[in-house]
């Protein structure tokens, strides 16, 4: 027999689903974003074959893999050992993430995913696809603050499937992006590229203001919305 209310809860589960899902992609791709790593692959792997600079693209993509689902996997962990809250968390991601934004706004790499002479010291290595390319570059402090952001926020098991899924998904596009960074940067140009990054700067701070709105409601200092 059909039950309204039975068909009711389940759409509203699978929105709650979908704007989750939606969420945890985003959230990672802005602050991985491949885009913005563009030029500095180009200055590292300068003179270097396709196939190398693709073998590099999947080692860089590979380790931003096995690294944000590390955090994931061992996020309640963490939260537990250092007797962290998610609301500090949350306030914390926050205030980083929009430090994040902002220098995305002036179309710049954050000092905190790309530190001065990162360029110059993985140019000079053999192999820069695990350091800096993978880590800090891809996987930072900031995409590692938002999936235990998003670890701390999750209540169920599928919820922690989306992550891991919009975590392998962001690793996927980098690969892609990476590996094809030739073509990708004279599609977009000097000025393609500096333009996706402020936009994606502008949703990344919207972003960080959320995160830091929702660490005030959980400690109760705003009313929740």
């Amino acid at each position: 027999m059909f039950d309204p209310h039975t068909v009711s809860l389940a759409l509203l589960e699978r929105s709650a689903y979908v704007r989750f899902s939606l969420l945890a992609l985003s959230s990672i791709f802005f602050l991985v974003d491949p885009f913005a790593a563009l030029p500095t692959f180009l200055a590292v792997t300068v003179g270097a074959d396709k196939a190398k600079r693709r073998r590099m693209a999947g080692k860089a993509s590979l380790t931003a893999l096995v690294f944000l689902s590390a955090f994931a996997l061992g996020g309640q962990y963490i939260f537990k050992m250092f007797g962290i809250t998610l609301p500090a968390f949350e306030i914390a991601g926050g205030i980083i993430l929009l430090l994040i934004g902002l220098d995305m706004l002036e179309a710049k790499r954050s000092p905190t995913q790309e530190a001065s002479g990162d360029t110059e010291a993985a140019a000079a290595k053999e192999d820069a696809g695990i350091v800096p390319l993978g880590i800090p570059m891809l996987a930072g402090p900031g995409s590692i603050t938002s999936v235990m952001v998003l670890v701390g926020q999750a209540q169920t098991q599928w919820q922690m499937v989306a992550i891991l899924a919009a975590i392998a998904i962001t690793a996927a596009i980098c690969y892609l992006v990476l590996g094809n960074s030739d073509r990708v940067a004279r599609a977009l140009g000097d000025t393609g590229i500096r333009i996706l990054v402020r936009i994606m700067g502008l949703l990344l701070v919207a972003l960080a203001v959320q995160y830091f709105v929702n660490g005030m409601a959980d400690l109760g200092v705003i009313a929740k919305q």
